[in-house]
């Protein structure tokens, strides 16, 4: 015992640097703003979102170097590593991505017959460097990050996102962990992320899939931004989910919060502000799209306040899209939502 503390008490020489001795990296990006390359992004949602089907039309682009959703840079043909314990890759994974016409031979999968992978294994690094891979899919989380690691215990889950974050830094290699969401409806989407509020921590970028409120269409999806440490948040994606793989269909001016309470249950007595903001919204938009900023302008004219006007779009159900560099607001499928 003795001995024990003696160890735990030895002096270590003091040592510091400078932050001008420091050469500043600029971030490089697989996917800008959403993946970036040499760490680690999670992407989380709920079962049946089509989590997977997103990063295998992902790996598809990657795989012949075409440009990703709303961007226009080409890159070289790029090697992915996808590791899954829901999916046989037979019967489900090479179908998807083939049908999303990927090339087969830059998506490779390290073999588990012996032993299933963890975060810590050795042969994560060794597969991504070999074949010098841009792009590692973890799927599902709960499978990869260790058989002995409780996933409610910080220490744990801190200690096994190191060994997968030091991965990312070493090879410069883009990781992204899909993720199961907890129950927790009501509650921000940062802490929707199942076990410890460190595995969020340790996520460079946190992207979250769900569900929109269109029922005429219930194969659409958003896919928003719910952290992001190294660039400004990005767009909201609409996306639908299809026997192919996924088709993008425009980027959307929403934050994740707003996209998770548009499918919250409504309570409490309507306010009369908002309910002429919403029949305002309904009358301007009902012969079809017009500029955001000429919607605002004329809500703002008419008495309405920034605050009720975010909240009235919302209930009307009001959609916005990027084309170039101007949003554009319109409802969706020229319907009258429901409230």
């Amino acid at each position: 015992m003795m001995k024990m503390e003696n160890e735990m008490n030895v002096n270590v020489p003091l040592e510091v640097i400078k932050a001008s001795e420091i050469e500043p990296k600029e971030v490089k990006w697989l996917w800008y703003p959403y993946i970036p390359f040499g760490k680690v992004t999670l992407l989380q949602g709920d079962p049946g979102d089509g989590k997977s089907k997103l990063m295998l039309s992902i790996a598809a682009l990657l795989s012949k170097g075409e440009a990703l959703p709303f961007t226009d840079e080409e890159t070289e043909p790029m090697t992915v590593i996808y590791q899954t314990t829901e999916d046989d890759a037979d019967d489900t994974v090479v179908p998807r991505f083939n049908s999303a016409g990927g090339n087969g031979e830059n998506l490779i999968f390290i073999k588990e017959d012996e032993k299933s992978l963890s975060f810590g294994d050795n042969r994560i690094a060794e597969a991504i460097e070999k074949y010098h891979a841009r792009l590692l899919i973890l799927d599902p989380m709960s499978s990869y990050i260790g058989e002995n690691c409780s996933m409610n215990n910080a220490n744990e889950t801190r200690a096994e996102f190191n060994h997968l974050i030091a991965v990312a830094k070493n090879t410069g290699c883009a990781i992204v962990i899909i993720a199961h969401m907890n129950k927790m409806r009501d509650t921000n989407p940062l802490y929707r992320t199942n076990g410890s509020i460190d595995i969020a921590g340790a996520a460079r970028s946190i992207l979250a899939i769900t569900r929109t409120p269109n029922k005429e269409v219930p194969a659409e999806r958003y896919m928003v931004q719910v952290k992001s440490n190294l660039a400004p948040t990005g767009s909201a994606i609409l996306f639908e989910v299809a026997e192919k793989g996924v088709d993008f269909i425009s980027e959307m001016e929403m934050t994740a919060e707003e996209a998770f309470q548009s499918l919250a249950p409504k309570m409490g007595r309507p306010n009369e502000k908002e309910i002429k903001a919403k029949e305002f919204l309904l009358e301007m938009l009902k012969d079809g799209e017009m500029l955001s900023s000429d919607c605002e302008e004329r809500l703002e004219a008419a008495g309405f306040k920034k605050s009720t006007i975010k909240k009235a779009k919302k209930k009307a159900g009001v959609i916005s899209r990027k084309r170039g560099f101007l949003w554009y607001w319109s409802l969706p499928m020229g319907d009258i939502p429901r409230e």
